[in-house]
């Protein structure tokens, strides 16, 4: 079986011979790594099973104008030596948008631009393959207007909120409508509206504002054939029947620190695949290294069960997380997959595959 394959079986609902995964890491955790290994030997048996295909939009790079400023293709001014990154100043000061346009999708997307990533497609086409657009559109709000001003103005002026997401949806769709013509196997969303109590704007201000314009989103990428995959940070419960109800096949992220992972397999497991549950602000920087792998097991036998369930991180291994803890992740994850290896040990493989591993 395919890592394309398993992946597909999982959001059918079919349990596979073991959880399809994905591991991410920052750069200092790999460094870190290799020298706790010894070697940068480990990294060639991890097997990401979704990869993700760049586009022109996605690779277009924000301009340099000023030490540590630079400014996107929307407007937005960033501080980029913090981290996250900040925002220095938004090109929608008021609530209107007069003057304002969104960016020419006729300069990004020139000519035959698909041609640029066919090969890298067809390369790895034995994985399951998404791209994406970035920013959401309540994430793009904010970025275009400052977070403090979009909260207040989804409250006092709903009539220019409704119109400045009106706008960046109609523009995402026209990108959508171009990533769809890529053979790849999903369109990966990603916005976060959830804080670790609940939906930022609140779920009927959400279902009023965002979820309209996500249901034709949705409905367009399963018009041409793909998944919806959509990554979102914190407790979005109140809103998860509505994200089923429009289309959602994937939730990426479900932080335990914010969503009980269990329990939401228990309650829509049946209709919607989960992807991450490892809690990057718990049991990874605070955690045992034995208590992160017994949790990475259960996460396999209890979300895996009965299919429906892709193994990840909440959020990638970041450079404060201990050296014996981001070492922990790697060996669980690969064990559960039927690679054992620890360090100065020997590689055993505990299952033959298809694919590589």
């Amino acid at each position: 079986m395919s890592p394309k394959e398993r992946v597909i079986q999982q959001i059918k609902h079919k349990q596979t011979d073991f959880s399809p995964y994905t591991i991410e890491y920052e750069e200092e955790v790999r460094e870190k790594l290799n020298d706790y290994y010894g070697g940068d030997f480990w990294e060639s048996y991890i097997n990401n099973h979704i990869l993700a295909i760049p586009n022109p939009l996605t690779e277009l790079k924000p301009r340099k104008i000023g030490e540590n400023i630079e400014v996107d293709i929307y407007g937005t001014k960033w501080r980029t030596d913090l981290k996250p990154m900040h925002i220095v100043e938004v090109p929608l000061k008021e609530p209107s948008l007069k003057g304002y346009k969104m960016p020419d999708l006729k300069e990004i997307f020139k000519g035959n631009w698909k041609e640029k990533y066919i090969g890298e497609i067809e390369e790895k086409k034995d994985y399951f393959l998404v791209t994406g657009f970035g920013m959401g559109i309540f994430e793009r709000s904010w970025s275009l207007r400052g977070f403090e001003n979009v909260l207040m103005d989804c409250v006092v002026e709903p009539l220019f909120y409704q119109e400045l997401v009106e706008m960046i949806a109609d523009f995402q769709i026209k990108v959508i409508e171009k990533l769809v013509e890529l053979p790849v196997d999903g369109i990966m969303f990603s916005d976060d509206w959830g804080y670790q109590r609940g939906v930022i704007i609140g779920p009927d201000r959400w279902r009023k504002f965002i979820k309209p314009h996500l249901a034709k989103m949705y409905s367009l990428v399963h018009e041409s054939g793909k998944y919806v995959l959509s990554h979102c940070c914190g407790n979005i419960i109140d809103i998860i029947p509505d994200l089923i109800e429009i289309g959602l096949d994937v939730l990426q992220s479900v932080q335990p620190e914010a969503m009980n992972p269990y329990y939401l397999k228990k309650e829509f497991g049946k209709y919607l695949t989960f992807w991450g549950g490892l809690g990057s602000q718990s049991i990874i920087p605070f955690g045992k290294p034995d208590e992160i792998k017994r949790e990475v097991f259960r996460l396999c036998n209890e979300m895996g069960r009965g299919g429906g369930y892709i193994l990840g991180l909440s959020k990638p291994l970041l450079p404060e997380t201990p050296v014996e803890n981001a070492a922990a992740v790697i060996e669980a994850f690969l064990e559960q997959s039927g690679v054992r290896f620890g360090k100065n040990s020997e590689v055993h493989k505990l299952r033959s595959s298809e694919d590589g591993i």
